[in-house]
C-alpha cells in the first residue's frame, strides 16, 4: 500500500464524517474527526507535492474575515482556498456596512450568498470572539433553513480567544512528521508517550492571546502524549480548559502537570514549546477597557503588565535549558513570530542559537497550516471525503503543466 492509499484507507476507517460540520473548539470534535482533518491534510500534501491539481471547485469564494493583524494564518487561509479552486475576497469592516450599523445576521448572509467558506480571526477580546463566531454559524444556519441561502458555507476558526485550531493541528500534524518511524511512516501513534512541554517565556510585550497554549494542552492530551504546562504564578490560563486537557489525559492514557518551573517542565522533554502570553485574569481586564474605551486604563494596564513580566526574564528558551530536555535535543516549537534574543528585542522568549537551530523546523510547522485549513474545508463540504480525494488522483490533472 503506498503513502496516498494508505492515507485514503485511514480516512475510511475513521467512524467520522465532519460533512456540514465546523470546528471551532478541537475538545468539540471527536478524536476521529480530529484525525480525519489530519488525514485528509496529508492526502492533500501528496497531491500538491506530485503536481497534481486538488481544484475541487470550479466556482466559489472563501470570505476572509481577520480582526486582528496575521501573516501565516492570513496567507494560509488564501493558500488552502485557491488549492481548493476558490477565490478569495476579504471582508474589511471598514469599507463594509457594518460601519454603518449592519448586524452580524445580516452581514453573514450578505457575504454567504455563493461562498463555499468563511474564515475568521478573532482573539482581541476575551470571552468575545468564539461567541462572534457562533452567532456567525447561527446567523448561517438560520439563513440556510430560511431558504436565503442555496447553502450554508464551512466556518473555520483562524484564531479566537479560546483556541487556535489551524495552529494546533498544523503543529500536530508536523510532529507526525517529525517523529516517524524509521521507514519514514508518519503515524499518530509514534506521538503516544511523547513529552511536550507548553511553556510560558518572556515578552517584552503584553496582550498575547491565550489561545495557542489553551489549543496545544486541549489537542495534544487527546493523543496519549505527557503534556507539561508551567508558568509563572499568576500567568494562568482559562481554567475550564486546563481542566479539560487533564480529563483528556486521563482518557487517553497519557499525563497532564502544571508547574510553576520552565525547568522542571524542559526536563527529559521530547518537544519545547516556549510562547509569551498574558495572564488570564488581565486578559479580562484588557477586555473590559477595551470595550469601555478607557485608552488612559489601558496604558496603566500595559505598564503594570511589562513591569510584571520583567521580574521573568529567566524564562527564555536557551541553550542551557534545552540542555535539561531528552538527549539535549528536543524539538523546539513555535507557532511565529517568535520573541527571539538579540535579533527581535533585547531579550525574548527564545535565544538566537536555539531559534537559528530550529529556524527551518518551525518553518516546516508552518507549512502544514494552508493543509489542515484546505482539509477543514473539504471536510465540511464533502459528505465523502476519500471519494473526492481519489477522484482527484485519478483525475490526475497536473497542477502546473511542464
Amino acid at each position: 500500500m503506498n503513502e496516498f492509499e494508505q492515507y485514503i484507507s485511514n480516512i475510511k476507517n475513521t467512524d467520522a464524517s465532519l460533512f456540514q460540520k465546523d470546528i471551532l473548539l478541537t475538545w468539540e470534535s471527536s478524536v476521529d474527526e480530529l484525525k480525519t482533518v489530519l488525514n485528509i491534510a496529508d492526502v492533500l500534501k501528496y497531491l500538491h507535492t506530485n503536481n497534481i491539481s486538488a481544484k475541487l471547485f470550479e466556482s466559489g469564494i472563501a470570505v476572509s474575515l481577520f480582526r486582528d493583524n496575521s501573516t501565516r494564518t492570513r496567507f494560509s487561509f488564501t493558500s488552502a482556498s485557491d488549492l481548493l479552486g476558490l477565490s478569495v475576497q476579504d471582508l474589511d469592516e471598514g469599507k463594509s456596512q457594518i460601519a454603518h450599523g449592519e448586524t452580524v445576521r445580516e452581514t453573514a448572509n450578505m457575504i454567504s450568498f455563493l461562498s463555499e467558506v468563511i474564515g475568521i480571526r478573532d482573539d482581541m477580546y476575551l470571552g468575545a470572539g468564539n461567541a462572534y463566531m457562533r452567532e456567525v454559524g447561527e446567523a448561517i444556519d438560520q439563513g440556510k433553513a430560511e431558504g436565503v441561502l442555496n447553502q450554508r458555507p464551512a466556518l473555520v476558526n483562524l484564531q479566537s480567544d479560546m483556541d487556535h485550531p489551524t495552529q494546533s493541528m498544523a503543529d500536530f500534524l508536523h510532529l507526525t512528521h517529525h517523529f516517524a518511524t524509521a521507514d519514514g511512516s508518519s503515524s499518530i501513534e509514534n506521538l503516544r508517550g511523547k513529552k511536550i512541554a507548553m511553556t510560558w517565556a518572556y515578552s517584552p510585550s503584553y496582550g498575547k492571546p491565550l489561545s495557542v497554549p489553551q489549543g496545544v494542552i486541549a489537542l495534544m492530551s487527546r493523543f496519549g502524549m505527557e503534556v507539561s504546562l508551567a508558568y509563572p504564578e499568576g500567568y494562568d490560563l482559562i481554567p475550564e480548559i486546563v481542566e479539560t486537557a487533564g480529563t483528556f489525559a486521563e482518557e487517553s492514557g497519557g499525563s497532564f502537570n502544571v508547574c510553576n518551573s520552565m525547568d522542571e517542565a524542559f526536563q527529559n522533554a521530547d518537544i519545547v514549546y516556549p510562547k509569551s502570553w498574558a495572564p488570564y485574569k488581565v486578559m479580562e481586564q484588557r477586555t473590559e477597557l477595551l470595550r469601555q474605551q478607557d485608552t488612559q486604563g489601558l496604558n496603566d494596564l500595559e505598564k503594570s503588565c511589562l513591569e510584571q513580566n520583567a521580574l521573568y526574564k529567566d524564562w527564555e528558551c536557551n541553550e542551557q535549558k534545552m540542555l535539561l530536555t531528552k538527549d539535549g535535543e528536543a524539538l523546539y516549537m513555535h507557532c511565529l513570530p517568535a520573541d527571539i534574543s538579540s535579533v527581535s528585542c533585547n531579550l525574548g522568549e527564545v535565544s538566537a542559537g536555539v531559534f537559528e537551530k530550529y529556524r527551518t523546523e518551525t518553518y516546516i510547522e508552518a507549512g502544514y497550516k494552508p493543509f489542515i485549513i484546505a482539509a477543514m474545508i473539504l471536510a465540511n463540504r464533502f459528505e465523502n471525503p476519500s471519494e473526492a480525494l481519489d477522484y482527484l488522483r485519478r483525475r490526475n490533472q497536473k497542477r502546473i503543466h511542464t
